[in-house]
């Protein structure tokens, strides 16, 4: 700190700001006072304090922009130190604060003690700010082998559960005219071998968090997370799910790399101020990200395979394989015999489309449960083409190639309703009998259950609707 004892008090209120000048000045300083943000940036190039005092929400410009502007390279305040004053003790304030240059935050009402206090302590290397946000220590979770061994009680071998518990695409659609198949984001949860597995973080993983944390009450739960990919409707939900405020829990989050980011900075930018009020880091529960480098891994007693999906970005589709049977999730996808098709006439692309589209069928040979984007009917495609999403005709016609067992018409468009979720389904229904094929054809909905062998899944099935 400069021997420059000149502080700046920038306040709208005129008591606190009277208090805080009278303070100062019994303490030997020289105050000039503001009672707004473009007021006090003028009196802070003009007398060049070594201290400036700003209320975050001075009007004009706010304590936040007027910490950025005395931080810029052009007002040439290398020994200036800032601390913002504010009535709210949010930590994510705190973080702002720090982000926006503030060294020290202060919450009101400021008492003169604490306040001769913290000026005896700037001098000293470091900040107050510092003190107040050193992190503490890590809750000790109980040993992962353990909560494995805990789980693989609760869900045995020799049975696959499935429960859908967001079913949208694009965007969550609460109302009356989504009632009966839901209207929250991709979320569907998987039991098998062992493994709790939850495929993708859209709004449904909200509902599906507080039915864990009901479920399991004081006993720790681990889970692994399968992102598909970080469109938000895929990621919206996570900083709403549950047992990731829990510090007994263990989280595993996989998925693929972005294109030009790492699936860390992106899941974590969602929960950065000022999009939402807790950070990444502030998550108590023990979490581990893990970026695919393979095409198959295994999670316990559960294979996974990934496929690549046509879909903007980089997109995964996931295929469980586990002791009862298969579940192959297909969230986003556009074939690319139908894109060619659109796009070009050419006949080496569309062999080159023809061959994609059988290496997805191959994907999801002889599925149980094929869950795959059924977003549009066949008119509605047209006019969507190169969107990265598929028609009910489509989905039909690869699962029939695939021989799967039974299919799931998901990611329901934002603007289809209950009736038109239904009428996509039936004419589904009357193309496989048109056929003479004979799969089972159902539009996912959330809260149904698919299970095969004994349930895994909690007594009572919480019917999330958005």
């Amino acid at each position: 700190m400069s021997d420059n004892k000149t502080a700046l008090v920038i306040d709208p209120e005129r008591d606190d700001r009277a208090d805080l000048a009278r303070w100062l000045r019994g303490a030997d300083w020289i105050v000039i006072e503001a009672a707004d943000g473009d007021t006090g940036l003028l009196l802070a190039r003009e007398h060049e304090p070594s201290l400036v005092f700003c209320d975050a929400h001075a009007p004009g410009r706010h304590g936040f922009q007027i910490c950025r502007a005395l931080r810029s390279p052009d007002f040439h305040a290398s020994n200036l130190r800032i601390v913002l004053t504010t009535g709210s003790d949010y930590e994510a304030l705190r973080e702002d604060a720090v982000r926006a240059g503030a060294d020290d935050y202060l919450v009101k009402p400021i008492i003169e003690a604490d306040l001769l206090q913290f000026l005896t302590q700037i001098h000293r290397q470091g900040s107050v700010t510092e003190i107040l946000r050193a992190a503490s220590p890590r809750h000790k979770a109980r040993p992962a082998s353990d909560i494995a061994a805990a789980m693989a009680e609760r869900i045995p071998t020799g049975a696959l559960s499935v429960r859908f518990w967001g079913v949208r695409g694009s965007i969550p659609t609460p109302g009356r005219a989504t009632l009966h198949y839901g209207g929250n984001t991709s979320c569907v949860e998987a039991r098998a071998d062992g493994q709790l597995i939850v495929l993708d973080a859209g709004t449904g993983i909200r509902e599906l968090g507080i039915s864990l944390a009901r479920e399991f009450a004081d006993q720790p739960l681990a889970l692994s997370l399968l992102i598909s990919h970080t469109h938000w409707d895929h990621i919206q939900g996570l900083p709403f799910f549950e047992p990731a405020y829990n510090p007994n829990n263990r989280l595993r989050i996989i998925g693929a790399e972005g294109a030009s980011e790492g699936l860390l900075a992106t899941l974590s930018s969602q929960m950065e101020s000022p999009y939402f009020p807790v950070g990444w880091r502030k998550l108590p529960s023990h979490i581990e990200i893990q970026e695919l480098k393979e095409a198959s891994f295994r999670l316990g007693g559960v294979t996974v395979d990934t496929f690549f999906l046509n879909h903007p970005g980089v997109c995964l589709g996931y295929r469980l394989n586990a002791a009862a049977g298969s579940v192959v999730y297909l969230p986003d996808n556009e074939p690319f015999q139908r894109y060619k098709f659109h796009s070009t006439g050419s006949t080496e692309f569309l062999r080159f489309a023809r061959r994609k589209d059988q290496q997805l069928s191959d994907f999801a040979r002889d599925a149980d449960i094929l869950i795959v984007d059924s977003q549009y009917d066949a008119a509605e495609y047209q006019t969507r083409v190169g969107w990265g999403h598929g028609c009910v005709d489509d989905a039909v016609a690869m699962a029939l190639n695939a021989n799967a067992r039974r299919l799931f018409l998901f990611h329901h468009d934002p603007a289809h309703d209950d009736d038109k979720v239904s009428e996509m389904t039936q004419w589904a229904r009357q193309f496989v009998a048109a056929l003479g094929e004979n799969l089972e054809v159902e539009a996912a909905r959330e809260g149904l259950d698919i299970t095969l062998g004994p349930s895994l899944l909690a007594a009572e099935p919480v019917r999330a609707v958005a």
